[in-house]
């Protein structure tokens, strides 16, 4: 059993007078986590699904004496996919206000439906947490990074969602199209609007195929038909499912910086390689560098949500082709990292960075990203 980074922060956060909010896409462990957490808690802990119509509907009337008469004696409850009930930031409010003695614990797969229905009345009222697919930090556990490694290969192919990571080859990428045709637009598809979800998948394809590129919003718009802004709406509920994430360009100094730019990457390699039907083992792929760019990306993302490190984060390149893949601003100290899956990458296109912004430069290879990620 992997222990989850996020358990640790939530019972950290338990019984402080605030709603726990856990958001993260379906099937990354978010209900195995919250079920560990019931544990500790016995018969005063109690699991709600709140997908199930027979449990939504218990909160349609959510008066302070019903839902204390609902909870009797327990402590604490999971409202797991809270987003399907009716009121639920009127639920949460009240609940918090009015019954002091029980913790709730809310997950929610789609940030921008839950987030949207409980960001007003639930104001000063929750402790958020984003929860990811594993990451390298919690698979290695109390093992060391050269076990790690064994499986690094295997991750950039398959990613690491934990039913994924837990099935042998075959069995994992049958999970992995499950997921990319079913659980990723399954939220997207409750919204108004939302009815092709051929062009959803499109536009993912489309994205997958220039990972660790240069997006442009026009040409996706024109490759599918539709207009810049329905791109940019799709990409945002994208971001806020947690299928991808986007970095902006870095640009403060010189005039030949690019400054409107973006990059996306996924949250996961697995899902990104099931969207254009490719497991092929690293040595026979022409994309092992952006797949190895998007694992680091994505991995540092995590390590930093989890160590509470605030950091903006940004790529940057010129108009001339010189380019740093990754940047960190972090309390004034800007950092620069290339990364290569193996050998030593030269860093000389970037001196002009480096030389601007006064920005350390380090090379990411196989050989190192254990640093890099700790």
């Amino acid at each position: 059993m992997i222990q989850r980074f996020i358990e640790t922060r939530i019972k950290e956060d338990l019984f402080k007078g605030k709603t726990i909010v856990i958001y993260g896409a379906r099937q990354i462990g978010k209900t195995t986590s919250v079920r560990r957490i019931l544990k500790d808690f016995g018969e005063q802990g109690r699991y709600l699904d709140c997908e199930l119509i027979s449990v939504s509907e218990k909160f349609n009337n959510p008066e302070p004496e019903n839902m204390k008469s609902f909870f009797g004696d327990y402590k604490v409850i999971v409202m797991d996919e809270a987003q399907n009930l009716k009121f639920p930031g009127k639920v949460l409010k009240i609940i918090t206000d009015h019954i002091k003695d029980v913790q709730i614990i809310a997950t929610g797969s789609s940030s921008f439906e839950l987030a949207g229905k409980i960001s007003e009345p639930m104001t000063g009222r929750v402790y958020a947490h984003e929860m990811y697919p594993l990451s390298a930090g919690e698979i290695k556990g109390k093992g060391d990074w050269l076990e790690y490694d064994s499986k690094l290969e295997r991750i950039l192919r398959f990613g690491t969602y934990p039913e994924v990571f837990l099935s042998g080859e075959e069995e994992a990428g049958r999970l992995l199209d499950q997921i990319a045709s079913s659980y990723l637009y399954k939220d997207l598809l409750k919204l108004e609007g939302i009815r092709k979800p051929e062009v959803l998948r499109n536009l993912l394809i489309l994205i997958a195929l220039q990972l660790g590129s240069e997006v442009s919003y026009n040409e996706l718009a024109s490759k599918l038909g539709i207009n810049i802004r329905t791109v940019q709406s799709y990409l945002d509920l994208l971001e806020k499912t947690f299928v991808l994430f986007r970095l902006n360009s870095f640009s403060r100094n010189l005039r030949n910086e690019l400054t409107k730019a973006v990059k996306i990457y996924f949250f996961d390699n697995g899902i990104r390689n099931s969207l254009i039907n490719n497991f092929n083992a690293i040595e026979y792929r022409n994309d092992a560098g952006a797949l190895w760019e998007n694992f680091i990306i994505s991995e540092r993302k995590k390590h930093n949500a989890y160590t509470g490190k605030r950091v903006n984060s940004y790529f940057w390149r010129t108009y001339d082709q010189k380019e740093v893949d990754y940047v960190e601003e972090e309390g004034g100290r800007i950092r620069g990292y290339e990364f290569k899956y193996s050998g030593n990458k030269r860093w000389g296109k970037a001196s002009q960075f480096k030389d601007a912004y006064n920005a350390e430069i380090e090379v990411i290879s196989r050989n190192n990203f254990w640093k890099f990620l700790s």
